[in-house]
């Protein structure tokens, strides 16, 4: 009678994990004075996180837009 051996469970590797890109935002501010410009923010969580860091960096703002990047 001839046994079979059985496997050993596979070990888990210390692999790194794929995880999805973080999603890119751009935003278009408009200053009191009338000025504006675009801000690319890539390490944002969502879009309520990306208008937060956009108003700390550039202070006072008459509007923020913000939009997923494509």
């Amino acid at each position: 009678m001839t046994t079979q051996a059985q496997r050993k469970p596979a070990k888990q590797r210390n692999m790194p994990v794929n995880r999805a890109p973080r999603p890119e935002y751009v935003a278009a501010i408009r200053y009191p004075d009338g000025r504006r410009d675009l801000f690319h923010i890539r390490n944002a969580d969502n879009l309520a996180d990306a208008r937060e860091l956009v108003i700390s960096e550039v202070g006072d703002v008459r509007s923020v837009m913000i939009a997923l990047r494509h």
